[in-house]
């Protein structure tokens, strides 16, 4: 009653088992475009963006003002490693922080004076 029979449709000179999308190399043709744009749009300027954050954190010397990840400001105070920094966050308080936890560098402080003899 509520039921009708459906009947499939015959096709018109194109292969029983045709792809409604094409060939593979129509879908080719479709997508390495997209591919190339997504590279420049978002792949390649966050690459950049995590190089530049990267020289960033390395060059981090003594006399930096930085903002670290839970929003605690403060100037470094001295280089222990790679990997750890010590920051002063009010007069006589210093911590030790994870160089890859600094959110921020505000103001870059002078070059360490070498006395050359």
């Amino acid at each position: 009653m509520f039921i009708t029979e459906a009947f499939a449709q015959a096709s018109t000179g194109g292969a029983a088992g045709a792809s409604p999308f094409g060939s593979g190399l129509e879908m080719l043709f479709l997508f390495a475009p997209l591919m190339v744009v997504w590279y420049f749009f978002l792949i390649r300027p966050q690459r950049q963006q995590m190089k530049k954050r990267q020289e960033t954190l390395s060059n981090i010397r003594r006399g930096d003002q930085v903002v670290l990840g839970g929003g605690i400001s403060g100037k470094v105070t001295k280089v222990i490693d790679d990997n750890e920094l010590e920051v002063e966050i009010a007069e006589g308080v210093k911590i030790r922080a994870i160089r890859t936890y600094i959110a921020e560098v505000r103001v870059k402080g002078e070059p360490v004076k070498t006395e050359n003899a």
